[in-house]
């Protein structure tokens, strides 16, 4: 007997627009959208006018860490909690597939990032092995690398089965998305340093950046095209950036700071992710361009959480309501765009065949609420 149910009296965003109707949900996949609901004896549910979308697809949210290291230099003691906090503020987010961003690297921090990497993963795989988790866990790495340790935090992890996205990270200050060296203070906390011990900070990143970053980078993607593991470069702010990651095979570019970079991104076929809460704010937290003028511009395919799982969702409906985007347009940055670029191709739109992954959404005036979600079919929330 299968496992079938309706979701019905619903607006369903597909990848041609709203549409009135009963989804059908047979065996944890979408079976069929039609007018009217079909005959039989199985669960109905009615949506009472609700929009479903498909559940929610983050690339990029370093959430995780938050919850495994609540406080500065405090980690968690227990691993497994702690992923399932990050897991239930995804799930009520609307998001059912997750690639955790975990850091590889970040110098003085270094060996505090290699215990919450080791962590994460083991927990992810724990989890996933006793079914505990309600989103679909999967792993992106975020490579640091002028970091001299980012090999060392790598390498042990580049044939995890879940690792289905890399990225190139740069960030020492004068350049990318620290051109400006106040916001890089104010971001690592630094402005009580004098110059003079600033200084002494700046040339130690400076010179590991000149000694570790072109040899660490070509390596890591070296081994991440022997694998078929998609790239993403990050903060490009140049064409140079941008023609460099097109030239090395990199298929994203995650968070371009100007327009110049995301113009060249989207010239060269590079997706382009910018932050939701960005798009939330109104403007960048580094003084960076703005996503919603990249939006305008036809120069944003993808919107990640980063920080702030519960941006996706009203990031997305922003584009709609204060950008102009059409509504399947802007919930496709969130769903349909992400599954796209990471060949994910069993999810991410409302079509037979596809996992019933799907969020039932509220607007309680301008603002979009998850009423419910199921992953693969299963109600999850």
């Amino acid at each position: 007997m299968s496992n079938m149910f309706c979701l019905t009296d619903a607006k369903f965003v597909t990848p041609e627009g709203v549409v009135e109707g009963t989804l059908t949900v047979r065996d944890g996949k979408i079976d069929d959208l039609a007018p009217k609901s079909p005959s039989g004896n199985f669960e109905t549910i009615d949506c009472a006018g609700d929009y479903i979308i498909p559940g929610l697809i983050e690339l990029h949210t370093d959430n995780l860490e938050g919850d495994f290291q609540p406080r500065p230099g405090v980690i968690w003691p227990s691993r497994m909690l702690a992923l399932h906090s990050h897991d239930s503020s995804l799930i009520s987010s609307g998001i059912t597939t997750v690639l955790d961003s975990v850091s590889c690297g970040q110098f003085e921090e270094s060996k505090l990032r290699h215990e919450m990497l080791t962590m994460s993963i083991a927990a992810i795989k724990e989890s996933k092995q006793k079914g505990l988790l309600r989103a679909d866990h999967l792993l992106h790495l975020r490579c640091e690398v002028c970091d001299p340790y980012v090999m060392d935090m790598f390498l042990p992890h580049v044939d995890e089965p879940n690792l289905k996205l890399v990225s190139l990270m740069d960030h020492t200050p004068g350049q990318r998305q620290f051109c400006n060296i106040d916001k890089y203070k104010e971001y690592y906390k630094l402005e009580k340093l004098s110059e003079e011990e600033f200084g002494r900070i700046k040339d130690e990143l400076v010179f590991q950046q000149d000694k570790n970053a072109d040899v660490y980078r070509q390596e890591i993607i070296r081994l991440c095209h022997a694998r078929n593991i998609p790239l993403a470069s990050h903060d490009d702010t140049t064409p140079e950036h941008v023609y460099q990651a097109k030239n090395e095979g990199l298929v994203l570019s995650e968070f371009p700071t100007t327009v110049e970079a995301a113009q060249q991104a989207k010239k060269h076929g590079l997706g382009i992710i910018m932050g939701a809460p960005n798009v939330v704010r109104n403007g960048s937290h580094s003084g960076n361009v703005s996503a919603r003028e990249l939006a305008r511009q036809g120069l944003l395919n993808i919107l990640s959480s980063d920080y702030v799982p519960v941006s996706l969702l009203h990031g997305a409906y922003l584009l709609h309501s204060e950008v102009g985007l059409d509504l399947h347009d802007a919930f496709a940055t969130v769903t349909a765009n992400p599954a796209k670029f990471l060949g994910l191709d069993d999810r991410g739109t409302i079509e037979a065949g596809r996992l019933a992954d799907l969020a039932r959404i509220s607007i309680i005036g301008d603002t979009p609420m998850v009423r419910s979600v199921w992953r693969a079919g299963k109600n999850v929330f």
